[in-house]
Parts: C-alpha cells; structure tokens; sequence
C-alpha cells in the first residue's frame, strides 16, 4: 500500500475508536501517532513540528489557575450568591445558574466549569426540592454558549485562534455578539419548556436564603491571590497580540506567577494542583496533531480541499455556509476536537486555490463546532461530564430526552449564525 493509503486508513481506524469510545481516545490518539511514525508516514521530528505547543501551553496555563482557583470555594459562593439574588424562585433561579455557567465558560473552559457548577446545582435544588434536570440541561446549553464567545472558552477556539493567529480580542468582537443573542433566545426557549412546572413552597425558598454564601469561601487570602492573576491574565490575552506574545505566554505567565505567590515552596500543593491538569486531554491533542498532520504531509488534507471548493464551485459564500453546517451536525454526533483539527488544514488549502476571503470560514468552523456540540448528549465533553455528575446523584440524563430539548435548540443558533455569517462577512 501507499503511504497515502496507510495514513488514512490509520487516521479512519482511529477516529471510529474515538467515535466508539471502546478504547479511551488519549490511547487512540498516542498509539495512533505512533503508527504514522512507525510506518514511515511522518519521521519524529516532522510530527513533533506539527504538535500545537501553543494550544497546549494555553490549556495547561488555564487548567492550572482554575485549579488553584477552585481550592478557595468561590465557585461554591457565587452559585449561592445568584440564587439568593433571585430569591430561590426556581425559574430565576435556572436564569441565574445559566448565566453564571455561561459567564465562567467563556472566561475559564466549559468542561471545568460545569464541574465546579453543577455539584452545587444538586444542593440547591435539592433543598427547593424541585426537578434538577431543567437545570442541567440549561448548565449544559449555556456552557457551550458561553464557551463559543472568546478564545479560551472551548477548545475549538483555542485550535483556530492558535493555528491562525487570531488574539483573545478577535473573539470578542466577532463572536461575543451572536453568542450572547443565542443565550438569550435559548433561555427563552428554556422558559416556554419548563417555566410551568417549576415549583416550590415559600418555606424552602426561606432555607435557601438562609445560607451563609461567604461561608462557601475557605481562604480570603487566596481568593485575592486567585482574581489578581486571573484580572492580570486577561489582561495579557486582551493585549498580547499588541506585546508580541502567544496565548500560551499569557496563561502560563498567568499560572507561574499564581503558583509563585501561593505555594512557594509547599510541594504537596504544587503536585495536587498540577496533579489536577488533564493530562489525558493534553496527551490526546499531542498524538491528535500528529495524526491530522500526516493527512497534511500525504496531500490527503489538499485533495479534500479541492473537493470542497468543487462542491460550491469556489464561492466563498456557499463554502462559509457549507463550513457551518457540516461542522454543526458533525460536531453534535462526534467530538469537536478532532473534527477541528482535521478542518483547520483543510481551509488553508483551500486560501491556496482561489477563496481570497478565509475570514468567513474561520468564523463559521468556531461557531458551528461550538454551538453544534449542543446538539446531542455526545456532542461535547462538558455534556458527558454533566451526565456523568447526574447518574452518580441518581438522576440519569438518557441520550433521546435529551437531544428532544437540545437538537432543536441547537439547529435554532446554527440557523442565527447563519444570519450573522451572511449579514457580517458575506454581504
């Protein structure tokens, strides 16, 4: 067999092992890098090249802040905080937790946030003693909202923003709008679902407003430590296209100097936080890279390209749209990551056969594989970590209830994004 042949059929293999789940995808994606080394496709130094450090840089910088973070229980405060602010009223209340879930998502990563949300979501209802799951299901939707709106929120992002050169500053201003339209319009959908049967009694609302928020908080000092350098670090993603950095300069700077002033010299706090990082998930986008680049490096990744641009016969609206659409059903029933990283190449082929115009296909790979992830109960790993925190409470979140509520909430903001792709970039 040729090269060619070998790369894709070891590429295939490896992402129906993905898709499957029957082996995990980090040992996938490291056994699959190997192979493309092993058989020739790639010598070490090649695949090593076309590892995104940056991206890594960037996840390993933010894993470690949020991880030091959440040792302090402000996530804990703040969740108790909104639900006092709305008076423990259930449907406020949904308001509030989506909002919070959306807000951290964008600012931390969607899979960290709900894991630090959704816990306290369970102590909250269960004392309204009122149906968790509406609620979850709005943690769900706003996490990958709020993950879409800037670089850091969802890794799709932190991909396109790092292979492209996009800064934290772009994001905003080219997907905060639509994402936060889309959690406005998806609430209300929310609220027309679930608005009549949240209910609770005056009495339980009472114990709710009764707890001590601040008492969520086990280090003041850490606290401060913790907003400081994430006030300093956001400050280093909105300027660091200005100062000459990468992302990943930004967020380790950020976690160095937050490692620096709160476990200077305490060794076992040092490797419970960075214990803490997901490796596997670092490990995964390692050998993942490896794999797309062997497409790029045996013309694979070219040919699908030319393909493409046959498709919509070389217009850059029906390809924009066309980018949008694929990546919003593929990213609902497989995980976005790989899905992205095998597109990212694919669009710069595609600047070197005649689409002049690249911009509306970054913005629409971001949107439709953030958003689309929506869709199903696999669609993104904040949904399979949400569905996992529920069976262990006992509540089980089955795959059709969900997409029931979900799918069509999804293909409403991929149908806004096409709005807003046209009407911003295609007009």
């Amino acid at each position: 067999m040729s090269t060619t042949t070998i790369a894709v059929v070891i590429f295939v293999a490896a992402y129906a092992l993905i898709i499957s789940e029957k082996v995990h995808r980090t040992i996938v994606g490291i056994v699959g890098a190997m192979l493309m080394i092993l058989c020739g496709i790639l010598s070490q130094e090649v695949a090593i090249h076309h590892i995104d450090f940056n991206t890594l840089g960037l996840l390993i910088g933010m894993m470690t802040i949020v991880n030091i973070t959440a040792e302090t229980g402000l996530f804990n405060f703040l969740a108790i905080w909104a639900a006092q602010k709305v008076n423990a009223q259930p449907m406020k209340l949904l308001l509030a937790l989506a909002t919070l879930t959306a807000v951290c998502s964008a600012l931390l990563d969607n899979v960290t946030t709900v894991l630090l949300t959704v816990p306290v979501t369970f102590s909250i209802t269960a004392q309204l003693k009122v149906d968790v799951k509406p609620f979850l299901m709005a943690q769900i939707l706003a996490s990958n909202i709020g993950g879409t709106a800037t670089l850091v929120g969802d890794p799709p992002n932190i991909m396109i923003g790092s292979a492209v050169g996009l800064s934290f500053m772009d994001f905003i201003m080219h997907l905060t709008l639509p994402a936060i339209i889309i959690f406005i319009i998806t609430i209300f959908v929310l609220e027309m679902i679930y608005g009549k049967s949240l209910h609770t009694t005056p009495e339980l609302q009472e114990q709710v407003m009764k707890l001590n928020a601040s008492k969520q908080i086990r280090d003041k000092v850490l606290v401060k430590k913790c907003l400081a350098v994430l006030a300093f670090t956001m400050t280093l993603f909105v300027l660091h296209s200005t100062l000459g950095l990468e992302s990943a300069t930004a967020a380790l700077t950020g976690a160095g100097l937050l490692l620096l002033i709160t476990f200077t010299r305490d060794e076992e706090m040092i490797s419970k936080v960075l214990g803490k990082v997901e490796w596997t998930a670092i490990f995964f986008f390692a050998g993942l890279f490896i794999l797309v680049g062997a497409l790029v490096e045996t013309g694979v990744i070219k040919m699908l390209a030319e393909e493409a641009i046959a498709i919509t016969q070389g217009s850059v609206e029906a390809t924009a749209i066309l980018i949008l659409w694929m990546s919003a059903f593929a990213s609902a029933f497989v995980d976005n990551i790989p899905f992205v990283a095998t597109m990212i190449p694919l669009i710069k082929d595609m600047g070197t056969m005649g689409l002049n115009n690249l911009e509306p296909m970054w913005w629409s790979l971001a949107l439709g594989a953030c958003l689309g992830g929506n869709g199903t109960l696999i669609g993104a790993s904040a949904n399979v970590v949400v569905a996992s925190l529920a069976a262990k409470h006992g509540q089980q979140i089955s795959f059709i209830g969900f997409m029931k509520v979900a799918f069509p909430c999804m293909i409403m903001s991929i149908v806004i994004s096409m709005g807003y792709v046209y009407l911003r970039y295609l007009m």
